[in-house]
């Protein structure tokens, strides 16, 4: 829907806004200092009802409103979206749900979403660091058609991000190694193999990293639907 005016989306937005949400994005330790109040449904439901539109993409994320930030990455068409725009982006990052949605819902849909994981999992900022992981996780999950090789390309650099001790990083990548670990029994094998080593690393959060991935990656459900789905 070309040509909508960014302030009628946000004054749509601040409508729709129930400070109840606010309240429950604080208990998820999602930053809420610029947060309106909307929950993803709702805001997945405007997207839709506003289509793709990067001009408007362009104009959400500047108002810097934390939902309006989750709402451009919706909008965003990412044929349109440069290297520029998602360093500028990424170092904007202020919280998870900003950092996971981006990636997963825009960022995962480019060209450069492979290389971007592997650039910024090296990269120090807490939201950069993770946000390399996390493409590694959604691009696992969305990306059907992708052979294994561009997983096992992963590998490494999860084993060498598990020592990060902080939160929002050693999550992204105990995420990254459980959806690579889910695709297919061969995966599955090499993401277990992975946990093995990640777990003799002498860092708490690499053991932590290690056990959640090995007790789901093991788990007689996800065992039982990768025997049925091979």
């Amino acid at each position: 829907m070309e040509g909508v005016d960014a302030q009628a989306v946000i004054e749509e937005m601040r409508r729709k806004a129930d400070p109840s949400v606010v309240k429950g994005m604080t208990r998820f330790g999602i930053t809420t200092g610029s947060a309106l109040g909307l929950s993803v449904p709702t805001i997945r439901a405007i997207s839709k009802k506003l289509g793709r539109d990067h001009a408007l993409a362009a104009a959400l994320w500047k108002t810097k409103i934390h939902e309006a930030r989750i709402l451009a990455a919706m909008v965003d068409e990412p044929s349109k979206v440069t290297e520029r725009q998602m360093e500028a982006w990424v170092s904007e990052f202020d919280s998870w749900d900003v950092c996971d949605g981006v990636c997963g819902t825009l960022f995962d849909k480019t060209p450069l979403a492979y290389g971007k994981a592997v650039e910024w999992s090296w990269r120090e900022e807490e939201f950069v660091k993770r946000a390399g992981y996390a493409l590694m996780a959604e691009l696992a999950v969305h990306d059907k058609k992708a052979p294994d090789s561009a997983f096992e390309g992963f590998i490494p650099h999860i084993e060498r991000g598990s020592t990060d001790p902080r939160n929002f990083v050693k999550k992204a990548v105990n995420w990254a190694l459980r959806q690579i670990g889910k695709r297919n029994r061969r995966l599955n094998g090499i993401a277990l193999r992975a946990a093995g080593r990640i777990s003799k690393m002498d860092a708490p959060s690499a053991k932590w990293v290690a056990a959640d991935a090995k007790r789901e990656l093991s788990s007689a459900a996800v065992q039982r639907r990768l025997r049925s789905s091979s």
